[in-house]
């Protein structure tokens, strides 16, 4: 099984393509996420992660995440290897975004209307729409 849960900050804002062939959104970003221990007298540190989020799921992360918010990804991890132009070969591990999470309370984005029902927002590969812990739900 292959299945990643993270709750980070964003390192930035989201980074959007399109791909060649078919025109497919794709949004690209890192998150800073905490490590559960700090060694005594140390800061806690943190791991760089960086997350690809593709159709709906990369529309709705390009369009609400924003640098400095902390969010909530599942998804899996990837590795993928390419040549460059000199044939030197690269590697990326990276987490393929299958569901996106607001994390942060209504408090802290309390300045911008847009986020005032955000906790509990979501968006899948596999939904329609987002449900947040506001909306009426209709059964």
């Amino acid at each position: 099984m292959n299945k990643v849960i993270l709750m980070g900050r964003l390192t930035r804002d989201p980074e959007v393509r399109y791909t060649q062939t078919n025109n497919t959104l794709v949004a690209s970003f890192s998150l800073a996420v905490n490590r559960r221990f700090a060694r005594q007298g140390e800061e806690r540190q943190a791991d760089f992660i960086n997350i690809v989020a593709w159709s709906k799921t990369g529309e709705f992360c390009s369009k609400y995440f924003k640098k400095g918010q902390q969010v909530g990804v599942i998804g899996r991890i990837q590795t993928r290897t390419w040549d460059d132009d000199q044939g030197q070969k690269h590697y990326v591990t990276e987490v393929v975004a299958e569901e996106a999470y607001f994390a942060d309370s209504k408090r802290e984005n309390s300045g911008d209307s847009s986020f005032e029902n955000t906790f509990g927002s979501s968006v899948s590969e596999n939904s329609e729409f987002s449900v947040s812990s506001d909306d009426e739900l209709p059964f």
